[in-house]
This record gives structure tokens, sequence and C-alpha cells, in this order.
């Protein structure tokens, strides 16, 4: 292991120490001895610590596992699509090897190297030995993940298919597969212990079967106690240790604890993030009494008791997402396989101790330990200002519920959930309302109805009669009474039976407006009634300052007691003068405002009446006005202007406003001006 620099980065979570030990980018193989050099003045540089030589990818790193024997370290990455070992005894790389496509996952097969099945993005399968590729091979489906029962030397690997596909390594070729209910498989886990195969599907079921049966031996909908009816199941693993307790991880973030024996969850933990369940891992140390519980997903990972549901620690790396987590057994050293190129160590004293071939990772990390340390609120939200208002939990800033950080504040994960659930139920509660009614109304329209053709004659009374059975039949309906029928007319008399002709025949057409239908019916309805002429006909005229000092008078008086508001009568003034004429005749002009300005102005003229209807110089207006256009002018004058015009003619006049079209106006005085009459220039005194 090889060190640089006096310092170790180290923070506290919860009050354990969690020491992260490569915490500076490793140096690129071809920098010259210049550069090499000059990196002695990078604090950065001079604080890391590298517990494997050249532990990194070009771009990414996909999976990373460590061998059952301890001794090798196996990591997948890109880009280029390669593999590379590590032998943790020299602390460097073995060798790297590179591949043709990306791998999705990869299987060790035996104690160390010498066996390996890779997954790859083509759908295929290739075969490793310890000199290289031993063989190829390809499923009907894209893979997703894969396991290896070394009882039977099946190799299981789950696709995006309902079958879960068998390779047989002993004898060479596919066998039948395990047949599911689920549309599409996501993740595939064997016990050690019993051997117990569990399969996760996009429905969210986890289905187990027996390899002694080589049928599905139970299935359960694991995820819906987690109130995530779409979540997929994108985790699983079993407890090793006692083979009673499987752990299964679905895509809304969310860890469930089941015992073999119950279809209910024991314990169910909330990563917060709802992001899927990458990996989970039971970790079992002498430093620690109970296991625990190590899950991953994109963005943090979680160690936690899985008896208690308490969290312990957390990881939350800077570098970039998380694809994938290697735990070594019996120990609190981790390493993270993330979407960067380096591949970040973790060690955590108080999970477990050092592994054999890093033991001095213990005193090195004491010794080497910043003096300062950052201060982490595990199990705690972000929320500002804007969000406490909504969730309006703004009272409780300034107490101890609330950790101001920042431009907001810390909130303890629980109450947050807890305050969310509640702001919005009755939003849910108004939306369920709401989608209720427009099911109902779809209904409605699909139902076949019985469509009324009214009559032509009395249409009105046709439809009010039926609008008053429809009333009748909702109330019997409501009451669940079940009434008599009264007699007298209803919709079967429509057509046919002895009222046929009160709604066919013309003649039996009723009049509103004749003299006998308002004797009968004197008192008419408010959807009936018609505006009285005085409406019609004249406006009312309302002074302001006497109603506000009538009300005023009326609110009270001087001993508190309200007086009687006293009667006023009411002023009203005639529209105009055509509204006065009908009013006279005591009819209205509704209908004739109605007609268009065509149809009116042909009434009026085929109306024309009086002693002046032949002559042309009398004009008929609406309302019976009239209007008579003549020229006051003296005979003597009109006598001369003939004579002298049949005399010049057009020879002399002089061009005017006649040309215009317009009215010449008649001017009475002495002066005339140049021309004829008056005091004219020429002609006959």
């Amino acid at each position: 292991m090889a060190t640089y620099g006096d310092r170790v980065k180290s923070t506290a979570i919860n009050g354990v120490k969690l020491y992260h030990v490569s915490s500076a980018p490793n140096v690129a193989t071809w920098l010259n001895t210049k550069k090499k050099r000059e990196l002695r003045k990078n604090p950065r540089y001079m604080q890391r610590v590298e517990l494997i030589q050249d532990l990194k990818f070009e771009n990414a790193t996909t999976r990373i596992k460590a061998t059952p024997d301890g001794e090798y370290l196996i990591a997948s990455g890109t880009y280029p699509s390669q593999v590379k070992v590590y032998e943790l005894g020299q602390l460097g790389l073995k060798f790297e090897r590179h591949l043709d496509s990306a791998i999705v996952d990869f299987e060790i097969l035996d104690d160390d190297y010498s066996k390996l099945a890779f997954l790859c993005a083509d759908r295929s399968i290739n075969l490793h030995a310890k000199y290289g590729k031993h063989h190829s091979l390809r499923i009907p489906r894209m893979g997703r993940d894969m396991t290896y029962d070394n009882r039977s030397c099946d190799l299981l690997c789950a696709a995006s298919s309902p079958d879960l596909y068998r390779i047989n390594l002993e004898q060479g070729r596919f066998i039948s597969p395990l047949s599911t209910q689920s549309p599409a498989l996501n993740v595939v886990s064997r016990s050690n212990l019993h051997g117990l195969i569990a399969c996760g599907g996009e429905d969210g079921a986890v289905e187990c079967f027996d390899m002694r049966m080589k049928s599905s031996a139970a299935r359960i909908n694991a995820v819906t106690h987690g109130g995530d009816a779409d979540a997929e199941v994108t985790a699983i693993e079993f407890d090793n240790s006692e083979g009673l307790q499987v752990a299964v991880g679905s895509s809304a973030g969310k860890v469930f604890i089941y015992d073999l024996r119950t279809s209910a969850p024991l314990q169910v933990k909330d990563h917060i993030y709802e992001s899927p369940i990458l990996s989970i891992k039971w970790q079992r140390t002498i430093n620690t009494q109970e296991p625990k519980l190590i899950t991953t997903d994109n963005h943090i990972v979680r160690i936690w008791d899985p008896n208690t549901g308490e969290g312990m620690t957390s990881i939350q790396p800077t570098e970039g997402g998380i694809n994938d987590i290697c735990v070594f057994p019996g120990s609190g050293l981790m390493l993270l396989a993330l979407n960067s190129s380096l591949i970040p160590s973790y060690f955590i004293p108080e999970l477990g101790p050092a592994p054999k071939w890093c033991s001095p990772l213990e005193n090195l990390t004491e010794e080497m330990e910043e003096t300062g340390q950052t201060i982490i609120y595990d199990n705690y939200k972000f929320v500002t200002k804007e969000d406490l208002e909504k969730l309006q939990l703004t009272g409780l800033i300034g107490t101890n519920l609330l950790k101001a950080q920042m431009h907001g504040y810390f909130i303890n994960h629980h109450l947050y959930k807890k305050a969310l659930a509640e702001a919005g139920t009755f939003d849910h509660a108004t939306y369920q309302e709401s989608e209720k009614q427009k099911k109902l109304e779809a209904e409605r329209i699909k139902r076949i109805t019985n469509k009324i053709t009214f009559p032509k004659v009395n249409r009105d009374l046709a439809a009010t009669i039926h609008k008053k059975e429809d009333a009748e039949e909702e109330e019997e309906a409501a009451k669940k009474v079940s009434k008599k029928k009264k007699p007298g007319l209803s919709g079967e008399d429509f057509s046919g039976g002895r009222f046929d002709n009160m709604f066919h025949n013309p003649d039996f057409q009723i009049d509103p407006e004749s003299y006998e239908y308002r004797v009968l019916h004197p008192v008419a309805s408010s959807s009936t009634k018609q505006p009285s002429l005085l409406d019609e006909h004249f406006e009312a005229v309302t002074d302001d300052d006497d109603e506000n000092s009538d009300s005023d008078a009326s609110n009270g008086s001087d001993d508190g007691r309200p007086r009687k508001k006293s009667k006023t009568p009411k002023l009203f003034v005639v529209k105009n003068e055509r509204h006065a004429e009908a009013f006279h005749n005591g009819r209205s002009l509704a209908k004739e405002d109605s007609l268009p300005m065509g149809e009116r102005v042909k009434a009026i003229m085929e109306n024309q009446r009086g002693n002046f209807g032949a002559s042309g110089d009398v004009k008929f207006g609406p309302g019976g006005s009239r209007e008579i256009s003549f020229n006051a002018r003296r005979s003597s004058i009109n006598k001369e202007d003939r004579e002298d015009e049949d005399e010049d003619g057009q020879r002399n006049r002089r061009r005017g406003v006649q040309c215009f079209g317009l009215k010449q106006d008649v001017v009475r005085g002495s002066f005339r001006g140049r021309g004829r009459g008056g005091y004219r220039g020429r002609g006959r005194r």
C-alpha cells in the first residue's frame, strides 16, 4: 500500500467515523518526470492514499466483485469495454482483457479468477479461463442479471422474458428454462444455504423455485406494502447465515425484509431518493453482534440494522453516480463503482476491521486523520421556506425540528413524509371526486335514451308536460314510493288518443295574447311572464342622493331602534316619441324590433294610412310619424324666374351648389348678389 502525505479525510455521520481512503485522483501513467515532480506542490495529491495501484478506468466502472478466496479483485468498466483483475496480495494490477460489447454483469464460477462468465449487451455470454476467452454463446432475449448454481453447474440468466434461462456448464448445452408468471425478469438470486432460487419481475412479484422440483415453490407481490403498486423488483439477496430472511429492493427506492414463512414484510426502509435499489449486502463482522444490511442506490449507500430499521451511517460520493459496491466479508472496507474514472475506497472501523491484505490501514487512518471533521445529518431532507409554506410548517421555524442551513432548513424525513401526506389529502380527495363525476357523466352519455319529438302545434305545452312528468319520476325514485298516475294530459297524448287534434290541428293553437287566455291565466309563471308596457316604453328615474339619504334614515334613529323605510313614488320617463305613441295606442314594439331592417321598412310601407297616403311629399316614419317637405317662396318671384330661364336657358347660368346635389338655400333680404330678383343688375325692372 503506497501512501502520500500526512492527512486522511474523515467524516462523522451519526457519530460513526467514515474514512475516505482514496480522496484524490490517481496520477496518469503517461506524465513525464517534470510533470510528476510538479505534483508535489499539489496538496490534494500529497494527501492521497492508494490502496491498490492503478485502480481506475478511463470513463466509468460498471461492476466490481471480490473472489470468494479474498485474493483477487475483479472490475469491469468502459471505455473501451474491458475487465481488470487485481491481485490484492501485491496491491496491483495482474492483467486486463478487452471485450467486443459492454459488460452488463459477470459471475465468478470458481474460488479465484480462473473461471469467469460475462453477460454482455449484445445478448452474448462469454466464458473465460486463465488463458483467455474459452467460448461464447447467445441467449434469446436481452440479459439483465446472472447467477451461478454450483450444485448443479447451472448458469441462470434473467432476461426481458418470463423465462429464466439455464445453461448447464457441465453438459455444455441449454436446458429447459424455468417459466415464471412475470412479463419480464430484472434480477435473480440464489441462497448458498438451502439453494432456493428467487426471481424478481417487472410486475413487482418475487417468485421462488426449488431446483429439486424444477417448479415454482411460492410467489408473492413484494412491493405493494410500500404503497408503490407500479414499482418493480430490482434487487434480491438472501441471508446466508440463517437462510430464513430475504431482502427485496424496489425501483421506488425501498427495501423490504421478508421472512420466508410470512407474506408480510418485517421491515421497510426508504432510501428517500426514489432511485432503484442496485445492490443489497448482508454483512456480519466481529464488531457487531447483529448483522447489518448495506443497501445501495444510484445516490447513496446506507448501512442500517435490519431488525430495528435504524441507520448506522451512510456514504454519499460526490464524484458520480453509483453503479455497484464491493464489500469485503467480515471487514469494514468497501469499494464503489462510479460513473467516473475513480474507484474510491471507504473504511468504517466501527463496522469491522480491515482485511488481511491491508491490515495496516487501521493504524494508518488514526495517525493520518485530519483534525477537523465534517458533520453530516443523515435521514434529513433539505427544504426551502417556500416548501415549508406549502406544507404549512412555517410555525416550526426556530424550533429544534428545523435546522437552518444556507438558504433553507433540514427537516427529519419521517416528519416531512407525514406533513406531505397530510397536505395532499384534500387535493387527492377532490381529485378522486372529480374523476368519479367524469366517469358518471361518460356513462350517462352512453346510455340509450328515448328521443322525444315535440309536435309543431302547442310545442310549449308539450314541453311543459314532459318536464312535469320527469320531475315526478325523479321525486318518486328519490322517495322510492310509487304513486298512481293522475288523470290529465301526458306524453302519451302527443300522438293518438283523444287529444290528438290538440297537438296536430293548427286550429287548436293556443294564443297567449288572446283575451280568453289572459282571463284563464291572470297570473303567468315567471318563466313565461312577458315584460309590461311600462317597463318596455319607460325608464325608471333614480336619484342617488335621495336613495342614500333614505337608506341612512332607515338604518337607525337616535334611540338606536331601526326606522321603517318610507315609501317613495317611483318616477319614469318615456324613452322616445315612438315609444310614447306605442304606449298611447296600447301596443308593444317587441315584435317590430325583432324583425330585420328590410322587413321592418316593408311593413311600414304596407301599413301607411291617412289623408296624405297618395301624395309623394309625405313620408311616413316609424310609430305613425309623418314628414312633409315644401319650399316657402313667393309666387311672383317663381314666375319671373321661370320666364328668365326659358329665355336665357343655361347660357348665363352660374355654377352653384346645385352641381353638388345639395339644396339651394333661400336667402330672404334686400341684397341678393349678382343675378336675378331683387336688385338684379340687368333685365326688366
